[in-house]
């Protein structure tokens, strides 16, 4: 692909992206616009515009190149998520909307105290900037390695590009913005992986039923694993999506703020579920892009070089092998990835620093343009936050990249899935101060078991179901920490 041709469609796509803010922030821009869209989002466009932003280039690149090794296992961790979905729609969202919150971890304050809504905020934040940079780093490093190092540009300035322009279209409008520019990013993914899948059978000179079938034959469409000391054993999936779903969307400003801002419970239900069943189909989709992938390299005789991980598949075909329409394709696919993994992070961790930390809706006489001028200053804080981390990580990327997000996941939402449960489950009162004790505690705990979970369980090793025990922990840990009742005055 000619770099003049990639710089080009850049341009238009990000054009794009721009009108659409362009066109969100005509009318009633506020703070409320920016926290919650004013809670005036359809909710069938935050459902579809959610689908990119839970892909994103996670799903984009490492779900199709993991396939060889995992076949389709990955498909039970999605059906465990429409699971997490149903508890979503059924007990998170009424109790945030009844409470009428901006941010989710307020709960905790109003529930526990002042030491455990920081501890939830605070692992909130440490969780997207890492999770967030991951993903954005494996979308930014393909085109750095593919596109930018042949015009000799640096590796710290493409991300300075993206993130400036990132800054730039949700600097103002933020979650009304975000709600609509992901449907473009969703809709541009998607037709990134089915052009792609239709490029290579015409190349291969194989129909989609004949791909599918040689798929089958590889083995590659094996979904249940039914050894119980494989990290992928069926339930184990299952489960791990459940609750990777309950905490990275239930207990995730990021995606909850997305729901918040639709007009009323119902609908937020209704998006929660539409988008819960939508991920069904689409996650189907890019394994089977997947196999397709392996099957063209088969095919082709081509090899992953040495230091390239499976990550790095999808790039590598559509880019040199499959000819300029595929190319754009991906390249557009790519972009939209870039974008999503970012922009609504950024505004989601805004929102808590201003409102959990800087308490600024809280604060008596401060005015809308004074939490104006605050809510700017934090919002480039993070996006140099975030740039930082993940130039960081371009020095020790060596594994595909969704094992890592979720590993991450497992450890530090573990303390906010225990916090939640004894909240809504327990009339437990705790002592409140000693509460981020047990939340540090819990995942150190969590991560020697799994390092030594052989010896211990003999063999059993642990896979994402790490972030139940974790939470298990957590709950333990609370239940030490329980205050005794207080018995009426005038009792013995």
């Amino acid at each position: 692909m000619a770099p003049g041709l990639i710089l080009f469609s850049f341009l238009v796509y990000t054009s794009l992206i721009f009108l659409i803010s362009r066109l969100t922030i005509r009318h009633r821009l506020n703070n409320e616009t920016y926290f919650l869209g004013n809670r005036n989002s359809p909710w069938y466009v935050v459902a579809y515009g959610m689908v990119g932003a839970s892909l994103s280039g996670v799903t984009f690149m490492s779900v199709p190149g993991l396939v060889q090794a995992e076949s389709f296992s990955y498909m039970v961790l999605v059906f465990g998520y429409l699971a997490g979905y149903g508890v979503i729609a059924g007990i998170l969202l009424p109790l945030y909307y009844r409470l009428n919150l901006t941010s989710i971890y307020t709960y905790l304050d109003q529930r526990f105290g002042f030491a455990s809504y920081k501890t939830g905020a605070f692992y909130f934040v440490v969780s997207r900037l890492i999770g967030s940079s991951f993903r954005m780093f494996l979308v930014v490093i393909v085109l750095q390695r593919f596109v930018f190092d042949g015009w000799g540009i640096p590796l710290p300035v493409t991300v300075s590009l993206f993130m400036v322009l990132i800054l730039l279209y949700t600097f103002q409008g933020g979650i009304r913005t975000i709600v609509w520019t992901d449907t473009l990013q969703t809709s541009f993914m998607i037709a990134a992986v089915i052009i792609s899948i239709v490029l290579m059978s015409k190349h291969l000179d194989m129909g989609l039923g004949a791909l599918a079938a040689e798929a089958g034959n590889r083995g590659f469409t094996k979904m249940f694993v039914l050894d119980i000391n494989d990290p992928r054993f069926f339930l184990k999936q299952f489960f791990a999506g459940m609750f990777i779903t309950i905490v990275m969307t239930g207990l995730d400003q990021d995606m909850m703020q997305k729901n918040l801002s639709c007009r009323n419970l119902r609908d937020a239900q209704k998006n929660v579920i539409t988008f819960g069943a939508l991920l069904i189909p689409i996650n189907l989709l890019f394994l089977f892009l997947g196999a397709v992938l392996w099957i063209f390299a088969s095919q082709e005789g081509f090899v992953l070089g040495p230091g390239q991980t499976s990550d790095e598949l999808f790039p590598a075909i559509a880019l040199q092998y499959l000819g300029v329409a595929a190319g754009l394709t991906f390249f557009f696919g790519l972009i939209s990835a870039a974008y999503s993994s970012a922009d609504g992070t950024l505004t989601a961790l805004t929102t808590v620093f201003c409102i959990d930390f800087l308490g600024l809706r809280r604060r008596p006489g401060t005015s809308e343009q004074q939490i104006t001028t605050i809510r700017y200053r934090v919002h480039i804080a993070f996006a140099l936050l975030m740039m930082a981390i993940i130039i960081a990580y371009d020095a020790i990327n060596d594994e595909a990249l969704i094992s890592t997000l979720f590993t991450i996941a497992g450890y530090t939402y573990g303390p906010l899935l225990g916090l939640y449960a004894v909240g809504l489950y327990t009339r437990w009162t705790v002592r409140d101060r000693l509460v981020p004790v047990v939340a540090l505690l819990s995942p150190l705990l969590s991560y020697l078991l799994s390092s030594h979970s052989e010896y211990l369980f003999n063999g059993y090793r642990f896979g994402f179901e790490i972030l139940i025990v974790n939470g298990l922990i957590t709950v333990l840990g609370l239940f030490i920490l329980k205050k005794k009742p207080v018995p009426p005055v005038g009792t013995g």
